[in-house]
């Protein structure tokens, strides 16, 4: 995603001009986004899961509704906006009648995603900083919320390879502190480029 920003030399020279508050926003997301997470993990997961399982439910609707449409005008394809459809439907429905297995299950899953996630973006905000080293000062904090992307992501999955039992809210505390400390650097960042447009 950051790498976008990145692609030739007169995008990185644009960037510190007249892209600072985009790093000053991102910053204060993280920040507000990493106290919530601390403040209430548990509810905050909690909150993640009935968030999916409301997208889902809805999506669901949605997908049957054009596959029956789809059936009725004799399309091809029906068939599966229909199954798919009734399988949104179903989880949406078991997720808001378990919620507590479903916030089990759904954490952990998304721990492996934001692992994931936050290696990529990890990599690509080291990149961006490397690209960044001769057009501004302070890349290397953009450089520091990479490599803190990067080592959060092989410490979850550490987390959750080797000890399973670790509990989601300790998980979340880890992911709030990150968020935090990374929301910061960006701010810190963000104020540097402001200064340099002056």
């Amino acid at each position: 995603m950051a790498n976008a920003f990145f692609e030739d030399a007169a995008s990185v020279r644009t960037l510190p001009r007249h892209n600072w508050n985009w790093f000053l926003v991102r910053g204060l997301l993280m920040i507000a986004f990493g106290i919530v997470t601390l403040v209430i993990p548990g509810a905050t997961l909690l909150v993640f899961t009935m968030i999916f399982a409301a997208f889902s439910f809805a999506d669901g609707i949605v997908t049957l509704i054009a596959g029956i449409r789809g059936a009725r005008h004799h399309t091809e394809r029906w068939g599966a906006f229909v199954l798919s459809g009734i399988a949104g439907i179903a989880v949406g429905v078991v997720f808001f009648l378990w919620p507590l297995l479903s916030t089990i299950v759904y954490a952990t899953v998304i721990v492996a995603i934001i692992a994931a996630w936050a290696f990529i973006v990890g990599a690509m905000e080291l990149s961006a900083a490397i690209r960044l080293r001769r057009e501004i000062a302070g890349e290397w904090l953009l450089g520091l919320v990479g490599v803190a992307s990067m080592v959060l992501a092989l410490w979850l999955i550490y987390l959750l390879f080797v000890t399973p039992a670790l509990t989601l809210l300790s998980v979340a505390w880890l992911i709030g502190f990150y968020a935090i400390v990374a929301g910061i650097a960006l701010i810190v960042l963000a104020f540097r480029l402001r200064k340099r447009k002056g």
